[in-house]
């Protein structure tokens, strides 16, 4: 008996190990996900990091002595010396620049390297944000189409009370009806069988009496029945005027979900119909200790700010390098004579090729040029000063309006939790009370929208704040 309990319960787990691995998959498509796909994939992101790589090779560029020279000479015909007859001459030289002109040069190009990763991080972030940006106004299209769909349902709810009690009122008025034409008929035989005696203004007077109420009673009878049909058919125009405005709703929201998952594939570098999944809820960060602990001053590891100060200290690194510039460039060769022998020579040195150690420098003495040069870069970097101050106050006003944006949404998001449970159960007391034909339609779709927009307005609040604490991490170059 123990073995098939044991069979059992193996089985179970394995159905239970397959589940979860089949659940595991189909989470797969999650926001990290995504963010991973889009900084392998984002064709931004690839250009800011070849940009990089390109910069780094021009280090080994700068920071090489510049080619030799080798310069040859051949005689057409041997010039005759004293010892011998030279047919060629041969000639090899180095230039050297100043001393720490190779350095800086190398310093300057290593900086800008540096500021090219700086915009390779700023753009990694920026598609970071991007990203998250777009699935949170994915997340609310999905919740207004969902709520939408849940008005329907509770209009297709509303739409049958209203024909149950559109069916219901004639019933009752052809009751209400046949019970006063019989006190009708009897009333008539009353008076019938009491016409013949004498007391004509008695008669006259009960049956007057009798007409009067005869004819009020089904008048009355009547009318209410007509205002009852009537309203009840009222009421089923309504809510179907109201389900054929939400389909509608549906649709543009749908083709806004298209418009919008393109631009999100658009980031992964993805086929712009390719299927994007997001989960059915949405759970909102909290950021409230880490901007207790943060401040504007945290802007300091924005990478666009890091860009400009490389680039400030590139221009520095230029500017000594222009400086020493301006002093000669040395250069060393050799210079060596092919010589052949004479047979009219008697010098002991007939026919031996000569060596001559080079030394030469150049000279520069027009300095217009240098002094241009280092103008430039003073300037330049005083450029880049005012831009790392103008970028400096535009993040600091993003900084606040982005926490402005995330406490305002954490607000609205308790606010309309609490506004949804309260709306919730004024709409349900409202239905049991409108099923009992005692409460009117109009105050009931008037709740049920409040009800409705307060569910999406919670879920906008999340997406908000979401959304908020992203621009805030891309703000600081902070890393999830």
């Amino acid at each position: 008996m123990r073995l098939p309990v044991y069979k059992k319960t193996v089985l179970a787990l394995i159905a239970n190990c397959c589940w979860f691995i089949a659940g595991s998959q189909t989470q797969s498509d999650s926001l990290f996900k995504y963010l991973e796909i889009a900084a392998k994939n984002n064709p931004t992101v690839l250009q800011r990091f070849d940009e990089y790589r390109a910069a780094l090779q021009k280090v080994p560029q700068v920071g090489s002595l510049p080619d030799p020279q080798l310069s040859v000479g051949v005689f057409l015909q041997p010039m005759e010396l004293m010892a011998g007859y030279q047919d060629a001459n041969i000639t090899l030289m180095q230039m050297f620049p100043w001393f720490g002109v190779l350095k800086l040069a190398k310093d300057e190009m290593s900086l800008m390297a540096k500021a090219k990763f700086e915009t390779f991080r700023d753009a990694k972030l920026q598609v970071y944000y991007d990203v998250q940006r777009t699935w949170f106004e994915l997340h609310k299209v999905k919740q207004n189409i969902k709520v939408s769909e849940k008005n329907i349902e509770i209009l297709r709810t509303i739409e049958r009370l209203a024909i149950v009690k559109y069916k219901s009122v004639p019933t009752g008025n052809r009751t209400s009806v046949n019970n006063n034409t019989s006190t009708m008929a009897t009333n008539n035989n009353a008076n019938s069988g009491s016409s013949g005696m004498s007391n004509m203004g008695g008669n006259s007077g009960n049956n007057s009496g009798t007409v009067t109420n005869q004819a009020s009673s089904p008048m009355s009878g009547n009318s209410m029945g007509s205002i009852s049909t009537g309203s009840g058919l009222s009421d089923v125009y309504r809510i179907q005027i109201e389900i054929g405005e939400l389909q509608n709703n549906i649709q543009l929201l749908k083709n806004q979900w298209s418009s919008i998952s393109a631009r999100f594939n658009s980031y992964l570098n993805r086929p712009h119909h390719a299927v994007v999944t997001i989960g059915d809820t949405l759970i909102a960060d909290d950021f409230s200790q880490a901007l207790l602990t943060l401040s504007d001053s945290s802007l300091m590891n924005n990478p666009m700010l890091g860009m400009l100060q490389y680039e400030q200290q590139s221009l520095e690194a230029r500017k000594k390098m222009v400086n020493k510039m301006g002093f000669p460039m040395i250069g060393l060769g050799v210079n060596y004579m092919l010589i052949s022998k004479s047979g009219m020579s008697t010098s002991p040195m007939n026919g031996n090729d000569m060596i001559m150690p080079m030394v030469t420098a150049t000279l520069p003495i027009y300095r217009k040029k240098y002094r241009a040069m280092n103008d430039e870069a003073e300037l330049l970097k005083s450029a880049t000063g005012q831009n790392y101050q103008a970028t400096a106050n535009a993040l600091q006003s993003e900084y606040y309006q982005a926490t402005q944006l995330y406490m305002d949404a954490n607000r609205r998001r308790v606010l309309y939790a609490d506004q949804f449970q309260l709306a919730s159960k004024s709409l349900n007391i409202m239905l049991k009370s409108y099923a009992a034909s005692g409460s009117d339609l109009t105050d009931i779709l008037r709740v049920q929208q409040q009800t409705l927009d307060y569910e999406y307005k919670q879920t906008e609040a999340i997406a908000d704040t979401n959304t908020a604490i992203a621009w805030l991490n891309r703000l600081m170059a902070l890393t999830q």
